[in-house]
């Protein structure tokens, strides 16, 4: 049966217009569709929903990549890299085509922003992951992609599109049905995992429970006393009681993309100096606290009960990219849930800011922790 195929061609617009072109004409040259956001007009639905939509109706996807992230969702991640991660999800066949020497790209082509460069490499790097080829030129990519288009036909077939008067048969056509609801249903299952925590989490502290951390400080003021006469002076262990939601809602906001581990700890160690530091102390200069910082035990042991809670996950991509001795955490899908129900204001509820519960315990250090 002659069937044509429904290709989707994903981009930065204003940079790769010349490219674009050269791909959709080798495209064409193949009796295949080629879809992109460009070829749609305007439609009621939101722009997420529509490439969703356009890209499920795609039998193959190809990104493709040179200088520039591109404009960003209001999550923070550029849409073609959305596009891809969606199109990798649906089990659809990707290919990415990434620019070979990205160095010899003129600057107006380029991120310009350090956070745009930052972003642009760890997708490249996700790509690397999946099928990829490489280019140089516009001339180079549209023979580029016509092959790596036939290679993909001959693999992995897609359904494809017929004419109308070719069509399948009655059993072909139930078999198409059932297949449709079975897509449908693992759809529901991973919608289900986004907002339901892990199978045996619920047997884990969480919520209101509460938990120990320690921090280590340094007082510097001469002459004052905090608890029980103790002076004000020196370095000191405190052991602060706090709820797993009061930590989560401190760390989750900056897992909204990723964030080191040495970023978390400073969040947390934030929130003592906000929370802590600030009501006990507040006739002391800012001064006078002049060193604190969340003990590493502490911190690790708050992170591994959040990734048991199935809140947050490793970000292996991050962390190749960076190529540090830092270790990345990023929110899983049910993390992003239930940050949002932790943090998120009803608009019909009038909320007052409410300083944590302050329970502490102070131990002396005859020398320094740092």
């Amino acid at each position: 049966m002659d069937k044509r195929y429904q290709v989707f061609v994903s981009s930065t617009y204003e940079d790769l217009r010349e490219e674009r072109q050269e791909v959709i004409q080798a495209l064409l040259e193949l009796d295949c569709i080629p879809a992109g956001m460009e070829l749609f007009p305007a439609a009621d639905e939101d722009q997420w929903t529509l490439i969703r939509n356009v890209i499920d109706d795609c039998d193959y996807y190809i990104v493709i990549i040179a200088g520039r992230y591109g404009s960003c969702h209001p999550s923070g991640k550029s849409y073609t890299q959305m596009e891809y991660e969606y199109a990798v999800e649906q089990g659809k066949p990707v290919i990415a085509f990434l620019h070979q020497q990205p160095d010899q790209i003129i600057s107006a082509r380029t991120e310009q922003s350090k956070e745009g460069k930052i972003c642009l490499e760890v997708f490249r790097e996700l790509a690397k992951k999946k099928t990829c080829k490489y280019w140089t030129s516009s001339k180079d990519l549209g023979g580029v992609v016509s092959r790596s288009i036939i290679n993909q036909i001959k693999k992995k077939p897609g359904v494809g599109w017929v004419r109308a008067d070719l069509i399948p048969s009655e059993a072909s056509a139930l078999e198409m049905l059932r297949l449709k609801r079975e897509i449908e249903e693992l759809k529901l299952e991973l919608s289900k995992a986004a907002s339901q925590p892990p199978e045996g989490a619920q047997a884990l502290a969480q919520g209101e429970d509460e938990t120990w951390l320690i921090f280590d400080i340094h007082l510097n003021a001469p002459g004052a006393f905090i608890a029980k006469g103790k002076p004000a002076t020196g370095y000191y262990e405190v052991r602060v009681k706090l709820t797993w939601n009061q930590i989560f809602a401190r760390v989750g906001p900056q897992l909204l993309r990723w964030a080191s581990e040495g970023s978390i700890r400073t969040g947390l160690t934030s929130l003592f100096k906000q929370e802590v530091i600030g009501l006990l102390f507040s006739e002391f200069e800012s001064k006078e606290v002049d060193m604190s910082n969340l003990r590493v035990s502490d911190l690790r042991k708050a992170i591994i009960q959040l990734r048991a809670l199935g809140l947050i996950s490793m970000n292996d991509v991050v962390s190749n990219a960076k190529k540090d001795s830092e270790v990345y955490w990023s929110l899983t899908g049910y993390g992003d849930t239930a940050l949002s129900r932790l943090v998120a204001i009803p608009s019909d509820t009038i909320h007052e800011q409410k300083s944590l519960p302050i329970e502490i315990q102070w131990t002396r250090l005859s020398q320094s922790p740092f």
